[in-house]
């Protein structure tokens, strides 16, 4: 082994095969399309806690995807190589929000896209996403269910809160009724015709209406 032998390294010699001119387009177009995945997240967010940190998670994500896809595609060695690193890894965080399943694979996607040099692809598959999301997930609903939950002083009182509820509601379904002592207790699944809360006051009007409450449902959990 030479002087010269010592300095020649098959690690090094890789090093110079990389353009950095294209590592650092496609790093730039990571944090780009992150970014915007970033703001849809946030501007689509319609759960109880925004996490701040998983919006700047998803960024990183595209950014992190590109550059193994970088790799990956030099040398089909280091794929395989690469799933098998990969196979190991187990996320254990737990998804809150179903929707944030999806961005979590539209940033992996992006990532990956961007990786195999489809830039087209992952710009323009981004933005119909991205358009898709706000579309449908800022929809307000006409259609909105909710709850109605009374308490009653007697049968009369339960038959007129019925016979309002059928007239001022476009679809009515007694969920629980409650009988005690002290009274009724009676909650009904109502479609609201004009989504205000009139409904509430002309409720409470009614003789032997204690308490009247409107909380709005989705089908799992009370808003």
């Amino acid at each position: 082994m030479t002087f010269r032998d010592v300095f020649k390294s098959s690690f090094l010699e890789k090093a110079v095969e990389f353009s950095v001119l294209d590592v650092a387009l496609a790093m730039l177009l990571a944090f780009a399309i992150g970014l915007f995945i970033f703001y849809v997240y946030k501007k689509t967010y319609s759960g109880v806690m925004y996490s701040a940190a998983f919006g700047v998670s998803i960024m990183a994500m595209t950014m992190i995807t590109t550059l193994i896809i970088l790799a990956v595609t030099s040398n089909l060695v280091l794929s395989l190589g690469m799933v098998g690193a990969l196979s190991i890894v187990r996320f254990r965080t737990a998804i809150k929000e179903p929707l944030d399943i999806a961005f979590l694979f539209w940033a992996i996607s992006a990532g990956i896209v961007l990786g195999a040099g489809l830039i087209p692809l992952a710009i323009i598959g981004s933005l119909f996403i991205g358009l898709m999301l706000f579309i449908f997930v800022n929809r307000k609903s006409t259609d909105t269910p909710y709850i109605v939950v009374l308490n009653l002083a007697d049968d009369k009182a339960e038959q007129d809160c019925m016979n309002l509820i059928k007239e001022k509601t476009k679809k009515n379904i007694i969920k629980s009724k409650t009988v005690s002592k002290n009274g009724i207790e009676l909650t009904v699944e109502v479609r609201l015709l004009d989504m205000s809360a009139k409904l509430l006051n002309e409720l409470l009007k009614i003789n032997g209406v204690n308490n009247a409450c409107l909380v709005s449902f989705n089908g799992e959990y009370a808003d």
